[in-house]
């Protein structure tokens, strides 16, 4: 199996209702991103997906950027917001705090 099938394959376990736009940009990422070649689909899915969904769907960077939060702080406040949309693509997972921050 090529690495986009199985990427393709975890995205649908992982997010069965995802937009198909953006399932496109979450497997691009997932594909180019160096840090993630050698992960198994499923990490590289579940990690290129809620830095899609921080970075896309929620007001992360603005948090960043324009009010000063450290990135563990806008992270703590933009983590609902991931959960909503994980909830909304009816994945089977929801991002904790402490899985966060071990990502950080």
């Amino acid at each position: 199996m090529h690495r986009q099938e199985a990427l393709q394959g975890a995205l649908r376990i992982l997010a069965p209702r995802i937009p198909g736009h953006e399932a496109e940009s979450i497997i691009d990422h997932a594909l180019g991103s160096p840090g993630l070649r050698k992960a198994a689909p499923e990490t590289a899915i579940w990690l290129s997906m809620v830095a899609y969904i921080r970075h896309n769907l929620t007001e992360y960077d603005m948090l960043l950027d324009e009010e000063g939060y450290d990135p563990e702080s806008a992270r703590h406040f933009v983590l609902q917001d991931i959960n909503d949309v994980l909830a909304a693509w009816a994945s089977p997972r929801r991002l904790s705090d402490e899985e966060d921050e071990d990502r950080a």
